[in-house]
């Protein structure tokens, strides 16, 4: 991780000289009423992995890869928060001016959330394969672990937190091939009757950064981050880092905060099932072509 942070340590440098606020009215007039209200817009940046496949390429021919991916390793998300709510999606206006497309990443990539931190409830849209779905589950449950370091975040003062998250529970809409061989291998060991092992599968764990303002008094942060004594302005998790660019407080206009309501309901478990059981047919289908 601390290689990660010195590879975009510049990105940050130049995201604090860039940074800064519009607001109304000062956040400690607004800190105690439930009409305190803003947003925050946040740059993602992921570092390619290409694996051992990747060490067969040339610089050349990785750059080449990069650019290709450039919508999927470089988003712009926007969090509209109250004391309470909270509705993340992501700003998918460059796409649309440039004419991107990248259909098969938007099959796992987060749709528009909804997260309410007094009911503990999370509501998520996904589309997946051309069927629409309603996630519906409590927030993932982070066990932080709260430092002293401290750093300048534009114009905010930020805590450093940390936390230790099964992979699986943050990217629940994402795939990976190691959730299939799980599930494979869950399944041949129930149809062996003779297996005795009591073994359990290791759990993948993600450890995560993230900084905070006490500031800006909400619960609230990107994607599955959320239960710190302020606003999270930055994360970094595995080979993405996350940086808030830009805050607006108590604007003029109220904020509409509305949670998706439309698609099959379905639970975060259940999604990373309707998944799995999904790329295991396209696999079977491909390898049925492959034997005919």
């Amino acid at each position: 991780m601390k290689s990660l942070l010195l590879k975009f340590s510049f990105v940050i440098f130049l995201i604090c000289l860039g940074f800064h606020q519009e607001t109304n009215t000062t956040v400690d007039s607004y800190s105690n009423s439930n009409e305190f209200q803003g947003q925050a817009f946040y740059v993602s940046k992921s570092k390619m992995e290409l694996g051992r496949w990747g060490a067969r390429l040339s610089e050349a021919q990785k750059k080449q890869i990069e650019a290709r991916l450039k919508n999927r390793l470089e988003k712009e998300y926007i969090l509209t928060f109250n004391k309470a709510e909270a509705i993340f999606y992501e700003d998918e206006k460059l796409d649309a001016m440039s004419g991107a497309t990248d259909s098969w990443g938007k099959n796992f990539s987060p749709g528009k959330q909804y997260k309410n931190v007094k009911t503990n409830t999370q509501i998520q849209s996904q589309e997946f394969y051309g069927k629409k779905f309603l996630v519906k589950d409590k927030l993932q449950d982070i066990d932080w672990k709260l430092g002293k370091e401290t750093k300048q975040i534009g114009n905010y003062m930020c805590f450093k937190a940390t936390a230790s998250i099964p992979t699986s529970e943050l990217a629940w809409y994402d795939f990976s091939w190691s959730r299939l061989r799980n599930s494979d291998n869950a399944n041949e060991t129930e149809s062996d009757s003779t297996s005795t092992s009591n073994e359990t599968p290791e759990i993948e764990m993600t450890e995560v950064e993230a900084w905070y303002s006490p500031q800006i008094p909400v619960g609230h942060g990107p994607l599955e981050y959320w239960g710190l004594p302020g606003l999270i302005l930055e994360v970094s998790a595995g080979n993405t880092i996350m940086l808030c660019t830009k805050i607006v407080l108590n604007p003029k206009e109220k904020l509409e905060i509305t949670a998706p309501d439309k698609g099959k309901e379905i639970t975060k478990a259940e999604y990373q099932n309707t998944i799995v059981a999904k790329m295991k047919e396209f696999r079977n289908n491909r390898m049925g072509r492959r034997r005919g």
